[in-house]
């Protein structure tokens, strides 16, 4: 795939109808818990932050789409994931199931926060 897409829309146009199906659900799914989270690409893939720090990432793949929700929510949710492949940061999700939307759901909000506890400002001593 070409890795000097810009935006998460060319991205996902760059796959067959089935896999561009998943990358948009998976898509619609972080956007709707996270709305005002930055859009980018990042490392090839699409990206989005919030409060500048990393929140998630997912791809396209041949046989998959992945969701990256970093390394974190995975060990938080283990039992939720042992019908799907994971590794430290990632999970698989095979292109002819669906989309667990309730437990990507899960993993966003649980991202957001580890995001917002760790960027809470120190109140200013007067």
């Amino acid at each position: 795939m070409d890795t000097s897409v810009k935006t998460i829309k060319a991205y996902i146009a760059q796959y067959p109808v089935k896999t561009q199906t998943r990358l948009r659900q998976l898509y619609t799914i972080i956007r709707s818990v996270a709305p005002d989270a930055e859009e980018s690409i990042s490392y090839g893939m699409p990206a989005f932050k919030l409060r500048g720090k990393p929140l998630v990432y997912f791809g396209g793949f041949k046989e998959h789409v992945s969701f990256f929700p970093t390394s974190s929510p995975i060990p938080a949710f283990k039992k939720e994931l042992v019908k799907y492949r994971s590794s430290k940061g990632t999970v698989q999700f095979q292109l002819n199931t669906a989309i667990p939307a309730t437990l990507v759901k899960k993993m966003v909000k649980f991202r957001m926060a580890e995001i917002m506890a760790s960027t809470k400002t120190k109140k200013i001593k007067k």
